[in-house]
């Protein structure tokens, strides 16, 4: 066995599913309207908190020390423009709407003959959830009728999270599914439409609202509130009562320079700790939420190609498990070129990575992770 047999053996071995905390939580134990809190956090950290998950949300429910405290401001304020967005947090490209749909005035969506349309959140239908447990088509269907909170909280509780179709191959596949598994009736995704907005600007669509919320009392709650008492689930407030609230401090930032990948390492380890490794589902859907804001197509990445072992591998030392190329990169023809070649991420469209020249000059994501 030769020694690069050895080596890609090695690695393969080190491969792991771990995840680590995308940002760090700061509970504020000092009462601020939701304004004064974002301006403190702002000063302070980077922003008012956001979550863009579960694994999100339970460090979130962690960082609040004090137990006696009833409400706590988080980063969501509700705007005037509402969009339709995954309930898991994946963004909304690909919409294959019916004719007609969305007709504008229903906010939740619902698959019927492959096509969605739009309907009241508080109808019930039954509904498929992303689940792990079924590893050939990663889904499950649930038969049993319930409106569209109470069917996105049974996903997350039991499987992973209402169902998110990304582009017309899901599409095709839980097609495929649905008639696979005789099911006749029309089925929740999880598509949602809201006007609510993270202070830091992010698309995180997570919500992870109390049954009843958001109310909009008297038409003038616009600030998100998390309920410690109530499992850390989230309610809306008026903006102008004063709470404790928490900010997040992120660990991924984007730097708006053009410069060469080997210039971006340099810069990233002399002012941060190093260039990002994407490592997992999550990392990848973080790393799609900070590069939407790149000045630049593409955004480097600490990912490196190896001519003498013909395999890619992280700068920081973590294994190439999780893979996100763009069709075409990635795939061992870099061993026949002369020029070294780094990886990247697109800031547009569906954010796949891409292998370019590291001659090439662009924006790039550093880490603050040790």
């Amino acid at each position: 066995m030769d020694q690069t047999l050895y080596v890609v053996l090695f690695l393969i071995a080190l491969c792991s599913v771990s995840e680590c905390v995308q940002r760090q939580y700061h509970f504020i134990n000092v009462n601020k309207n939701w304004t004064e809190a974002q301006r403190y956090c702002r000063e302070n950290y980077t922003d008012l908190a956001t979550v863009d998950n579960m694994n999100d949300m339970n460090e979130l429910k962690k960082s609040v020390k004090d137990g006696g405290v009833q409400f706590v401001w988080i980063g969501l304020e509700k705007t005037g423009v509402a969009k339709w967005q995954w309930s898991s947090g994946d963004p909304a490209l690909d919409l294959n709407w019916g004719s007609g749909q969305p007709d504008g005035r229903d906010e939740c969506a619902f698959m019927r003959n492959g096509q969605w349309e739009d309907w009241p959140c508080s109808n019930s239908l039954t509904f498929i959830c992303n689940s792990s447990n079924n590893m050939s088509t990663g889904l499950v269907f649930v038969k049993q009728e319930k409106n569209w909170r109470d069917a996105q909280s049974y996903c997350r509780q039991n499987h992973i999270d209402l169902v998110s179709v990304r582009n017309q191959n899901e599409n095709q596949q839980i097609q495929k599914f649905i008639s696979d598994s005789h099911i006749s009736n029309d089925v929740w995704i999880g598509l949602f439409r809201d006007s609510w907005q993270w202070s830091d600007q992010r698309n995180s669509s997570f919500r992870d609202w109390i049954s009843s919320q958001p109310s909009n009392a008297g038409g003038v709650q616009n600030c998100a509130v998390m309920e410690p008492k109530a499992l850390g689930q989230w309610g809306d407030y008026i903006c102008n009562y004063h709470f404790p609230f928490v900010c997040h401090e992120d660990k991924l930032i984007l730097i708006k320079e053009n410069r060469t990948w080997s210039e971006a390492l340099r810069y990233c380890r002399q002012n941060h700790v190093d260039l990002v490794s994407v490592h997992s589902v999550e990392m990848q859907r973080r790393v799609m939420n900070v590069v939407k804001g790149a000045s630049t197509a593409e955004v480097w990445l600490g990912l490196r190609h190896s001519r003498i072992l013909g395999i890619w591998f992280w700068v920081s030392g973590d294994t190439v498990c999780y893979q996100n190329w763009a069709p075409g990169n990635g795939t061992g023809d870099e061993d026949c070129e002369n020029t070294v070649r780094s990886g990247a991420v697109q800031s547009g469209g569906d954010q796949r990575w891409i292998s370019l020249p590291e001659t090439h000059t662009l924006n790039f994501l550093c880490t603050n992770y040790e």
